[in-house]
């Protein structure tokens, strides 16, 4: 990270332990890293590697077994349940292997979905939603349903509902698991326009060197460890 970077997201010291005795599994042995604001970090290993887990804990899905994960200077572990809820809905956005959009709701309900929870006044939410579907291209199909959609548009949607409450860290698990490679290509296309053009710190997990590479920076885990951790180029070569 550059020195005059503005660092994000700050990993110290984390250990995720599962089970105990015969079959207890170190997913995380002592992580420890820094991701600044603006950066498209992309996070790889086999499977087993740790990397889904490493996801989790930064974004504050679960809980660690030892150190401590910091966000724009907050420890996430200072937070009680409710705190951490508020932090996850304002401050977070996640978009997941699977869609994880409602069928019954339009593109534009599902995006406005989190301003709604979070009791923002309709007029000002389907304002926002409408800008984060434009945002990724989806402004003509605001009024349709999920089953409507193509699996790549309805990814553009889970990405649009993770934008619209302008998100400090946008956390990425296989965006493109579920797509063709047609659909994956553009979805990381608009990942990549979203980090140079919008200045959005990006954190994707895959297990594709093609995927990773759109990225700019590249952590390769194995073991629960960080064994190489730099440009994209020169971690994937």
């Amino acid at each position: 990270m550059p020195p005059e970077s503005r660092s994000v997201l700050e990993v110290r010291g984390l250990t995720m332990t599962y089970g105990e005795g015969a079959t207890r599994v170190e997913a995380l042995r002592g992580v420890d890293l820094e991701i600044a604001a603006g950066e498209f970090v992309a996070i790889m290993g086999a499977s087993g590697s740790g990397k889904s887990t490493l996801l989790h804990l930064m974004a504050g899905l679960s809980h660690p077994t030892g150190g401590r994960v910091v966000i724009e200077g907050v420890d996430l572990a200072s937070l009680d349940d409710d705190r951490l809820t508020l932090l996850r809905r304002r401050r977070l956005g996640f978009v997941f292997q699977s869609f994880q959009l409602l069928p019954v709701l339009s593109a534009l309900e599902n995006v406005a979905l989190p301003l709604s929870i979070d009791g923002v006044p309709r007029a000002e939410r389907d304002r926002r939603a409408a800008e984060a579907l434009e945002r990724v291209g989806l402004a003509n199909r605001a009024a349709h349903a999920p089953p409507e959609m193509s699996g790549g548009e309805q990814q553009r949607v889970a990405i649009a509902r993770a934008l619209v409450a302008a998100p400090v860290v946008l956390f990425a698990d296989e965006p493109t698991g579920n797509l063709d490679t047609v659909n994956g290509d553009k979805i990381l296309a608009l990942l990549r326009e979203l980090s140079d053009e919008g200045g959005r710190t990006i954190v994707m997990v895959t297990h594709e060197d093609g995927d990773a590479a759109i990225a700019r920076r590249v952590i390769r885990l194995a073991d629960g460890k960080v064994v190489s951790d730099g440009p994209s180029r020169r971690v994937l070569a």
